[in-house]
């Protein structure tokens, strides 16, 4: 199996390349399943249920999300009824939405679960004990298991990659929107990676408008954090997993859409 995993799509810039690219993308490198992180895809925070749809239309096979999970309230009736649509697992048990999924591809049955980091992050349930329920419930039923573990410390990061080494398929960080340089395949066969970066614009301070991020941080005066526009770049992770779902390889992925 050969899948693609991109990291946090940010604002309309990130969006937009998505859905023109994606087809192409998908052909071009034989992929058998695309998963991509869209916590911040409205306007910088949530995810519509329109563009929902149009990220399925343009070839995304899961959705997983984060700690702006809620941040569109009216895409809630869809966390609840969809199953192309992940929420954090280790969210309190009657937040709205599935805790995993898993969708057909051409090479077999791939798992998405979704963790929310604990060390600077909104509190939340154990993600170890969190994720363990999620691979009791899932079993044998899937042929791959992809993990996005949506934090803020590295550390949290590579810890839960190296809990699940051997158990998963890979285990991949989104959230701080900076591709890190430590892809590699763990001891037991699960890809790894810290943050996979993000899909939008890096001329910018992750992701928004560097003027106004620098005025309201050397004033202390609030002010809106606009997404940016330049300098558009998809940013991702290239996994391809053997039959007993165990890691091959992980490459990075970055595709720039314009300056």
């Amino acid at each position: 199996m050969r899948f693609l995993f991109l990291g946090d799509i940010v604002g309309k810039p990130g969006y937009s390349a998505v859905r023109t690219e994606l087809p192409t993308i998908r052909a071009k490198l034989n992929l058998d399943a695309v998963v991509v992180n869209a916590e911040n895809a409205a306007d910088g925070s949530g995810l519509t249920p329109r563009q929902y749809r149009r990220l399925l239309e343009s070839g995304v096979d899961v959705i997983t999300m984060g700690d702006h999970v809620y941040r569109q309230k009216d895409l809630i009736e869809t966390l609840k009824t969809s199953d192309q649509i992940v929420k954090p697992a280790n969210f309190p048990k009657n937040s709205p939405g599935r805790s995993w999924s898993i969708v057909e591809t051409p090479a077999g049955r791939i798992a998405v679960i979704s963790l929310l980091g604990r060390l600077y992050m909104r509190p939340v349930d154990c993600l170890f004990n969190a994720v363990d329920q999620a691979l009791s419930e899932i079993g044998d039923q899937a042929d791959a298991i992809l993990v996005d573990i949506h934090a803020e410390a590295t550390g949290d990061k590579q810890l839960i990659g190296r809990y699940l080494d051997g158990r998963v398929t890979a285990v991949i960080g989104t959230h701080t929107h900076v591709p890190t340089a430590d892809s590699q395949i763990l001891p037991g066969g699960t890809a790894f990676q810290c943050d996979v970066g993000m899909c939008g614009p890096y001329e910018s301070i992750l992701g928004r408008s560097i003027s106004r991020v620098l005025e309201s941080s050397t004033s202390f005066v609030p002010d809106t954090f606009y997404v940016a526009t330049k300098d558009v770049r998809l940013s991702g992770a290239i996994v391809e997993a053997d039959q007993q779902g165990r890691a091959i390889t992980i490459e990075r992925f970055e595709k720039k859409i314009n300056s």
